[in-house]
Parts: structure tokens; sequence; C-alpha cells
């Protein structure tokens, strides 16, 4: 009896867990083939892996099927007797010549793409793609202008409760603009640890390695947004850099540019502004959330002993000078980075202040970018 009400339980157990998982899968919009993309190399990538399937599928047919038929048709209970030939010169000339036409038939398409994969010469635009915990820099050599990238704000609040946020962990502050129809260059390497830089619809997924260059190429056919991640294991915010390329029409494309100068030429200008300790403070609240942080915690409180606090610390607290050159030049044998090649002038001078008069600190001094921009 209690044998027969535990199988009727578990089987009104195994009942509501399969419909919740029918339910599931019938919602959810599955993806079991490769991305397709929007570049030609993306395209004659996605050609071999479907080349490649088809044989799979065929050798799988014709293998099991046989299996299957050997087994129905040549079982013991039917009679069936053990051939006793052995050495067929014409079965090992069968088995020799097929897999060498398979092998043929792979390698041929495989190696004409992988030809055009590392063909990165004659390209339109060449892009320096650095990777830093945990961010990515962007530099277009022939164009003057550099930036950096970072999870966008929206993500970056929505961590706690990420419902109804689009693209959560996919936005950034400020994507990469790219031409279509342009042949990209993009040029990988990285400040600290190993970074992957990856985005299916371009089928670029390359290594951005410390003190290495490595290099793909996109051209891009297809206006339109397309986001990537970091793929490489590359520390605690490894989830917390995603990527995103937006590729425009040329005339677009020119707008930007002029207008990403004319935003340089701008924060340049504003490091001989003068600007008050609110607004000091204000702008380095929002400089601290994108790049401070992620180690030293939202509210200054640090993961110790790794990420110490910053809230009593001797450094906020302390020596405004040393304040200043470990954020601009960082600690070595630390997780700290130099943030003079990352930040501007006003930005430094920002974090400084807001760190020495928030987060539990009121030192009550504050840093003009005036002050930072000598230091360089």
């Amino acid at each position: 009896m209690i044998f027969r009400r535990l199988s009727k339980h578990s089987y009104v157990l195994f009942t509501a867990l399969m419909s919740s998982l029918l339910a599931t899968t019938a919602q959810a919009d599955y993806e079991l083939n490769m991305t397709e993309g929007v570049t030609p190399i993306s395209q004659q990538i996605y050609d071999l892996h479907m080349i490649v399937l088809w044989i799979c599928v065929i050798i799988g047919i014709g293998v099991f099927g046989a299996m299957a038929y050997s087994i129905i048709y040549h079982r013991k209970s039917k009679g069936a007797k053990a051939a006793t030939f052995h050495e067929s010169t014409t079965i090992e000339i069968i088995w020799t010549l097929v897999p060498l036409a398979v092998l043929i038939a792979i390698a041929v398409p495989a190696t004409a793409t992988l030809l055009d994969l590392e063909d990165t010469s004659e390209a339109d635009v060449n892009i320096q793609v650095t990777g830093i915990q945990w961010k990515w820099r962007y530099k277009y050599l022939d164009e003057d202008v550099e930036f950096i990238s970072s999870l966008s704000e929206e993500s970056r609040n929505a961590i706690p409760d990420p419902t109804g946020v689009d693209n959560y962990l996919l936005d950034v502050d400020k994507p990469i603009v790219v031409p279509v129809n342009k042949k990209i260059r993009f040029l990988f390497t990285a400040d600290d640890v190993i970074h992957a830089w990856w985005v299916p619809e371009l089928a670029v997924k390359q290594d951005a390695v410390p003190g290495f260059i490595n290099d793909s190429w996109a051209t891009i056919e297809e206006p339109g947004i397309y986001r990537g991640q970091c793929a490489e294991l590359c520390g605690k915010d490894h989830g917390f850099m995603p990527i995103v390329v937006n590729a425009v029409s040329e005339p677009e494309y020119q707008e930007w540019l002029v207008a990403m100068r004319a935003e340089a030429a701008a924060v340049a200008a504003a490091a001989d502004q003068e600007f008050s300790m609110d607004e000091l403070v204000a702008k380095g609240e929002s400089v601290y959330a994108a790049n401070c942080s992620a180690c030293h915690g939202p509210t200054g409180a640090g993961v110790p002993p790794v990420f110490p606090a910053i809230t009593g610390s001797s450094v906020a607290t302390g020596d405004i000078g040393a304040h200043i050159d470990i954020i601009m030049n960082g600690k070595t044998g630390t997780a700290m980075q130099a943030f003079k090649t990352q930040i501007s002038d006003v930005d430094i001078a920002a974090v400084v202040t807001f760190q020495r008069n928030s987060l539990g600190n009121t030192v009550g001094d504050l840093v003009q970018p005036s002050t930072i921009k000598s230091l360089r």
C-alpha cells in the first residue's frame, strides 16, 4: 500500500515536471544551429559548418543503417552464420578511399575559408582593441579617435534586479561605430590579463593577450547593432564587459567621427576649467560607479584583503598627492590599475574629490583638473 502511494505521488510529480518543461520549451526561442552572421566570412564559416554537418549525417545514416540491418536480418535466431572471409582487398580499398574522399570534400572549402579568415590586408578601417579589467578601449588608428567602452549604467544599476531591463549586461555606454561595406581590421591586445573579443554575428572571436597583437577582420553588409561579450574568463567582472558594434552608412560614420573629435577636444579643454566641490562630487560619483565600484564596492566597503575599502582608508583620508598617484599610476603587484590612460583629467580630479568627501569620508579638500593635467 505504501509503495502504491509512493508510486502515485511520484507519477504526479513527474507529470507536473514534464508539463512545466514542455510549457517552457514551447515559449523558448531555441536556436540549435550556428549564427549565420552578417559578414561574408561568417557566411563562409556557416556554409562550411553545414557541409560538414550533412557529411556527418550521411555517414551516420550509413553506419547506423548498416548496423540496424545487420542486427535485424543477420541475427542468430534467424539462423545467420558469420562469414569466414577476411583480408578482402576490395573492402580495404573501399574503407581507405571513402574516408579520403570525405577528408578532401571537407579540406578544400575549409582551407579556402581559413585563408580568407587570415587575410587582413587592404583594410579600410583599422581599430585597435585593448582588453582591460573590465572594459574595452578602442583606438581608430587612422582617425585620431580613442575611447573606453564600459557596461552601461542601466545594466550596472539593474544588477540586483534585472527584471524589465532590455539587453541586460549586453549594453555599453559607448559602442563602436563602423561603416557598412568596408573592410574593418581589428587588432587585439590587453593591458592586464587575457581577454577575448567575441561578436558572433561578425564571426570574430579573438584572444586579447598582453604583449601580443592578434588580428581579425569583418565586412558588415547590413546596418544594425551587433552585440557580443568577453569570451575568456578574466576575473570577477568577466561577465560585465559586453561589446556593442553599431554598423552605419558612410555619411553617418563620418558624422560620428566628427562628433567624437569634438567631444575629445571638449574633454581636453575642460581640464583648464575650475569646478565647485558639488560639481566634482557629482561627477566623481558616476566615475566611481563605472571604474571603481567593481572592486571597492558601491559603498566603498571593498572586499578585504584583495580589494581594500575606500571608507576610512589611509589613502582616501591621507596625503592627497599619494591618493592621486595611486589612481593615476596604479600599484604594482596588486589589481589596482593605472587610470591615467583610461579616464580624463576631469574624471580623475572628480573621483579623487568624491572618494575624499563621500563613501563615509569627510576630508573636505578637492582636486581641480588642472592639477591632474600638470602631473601627466
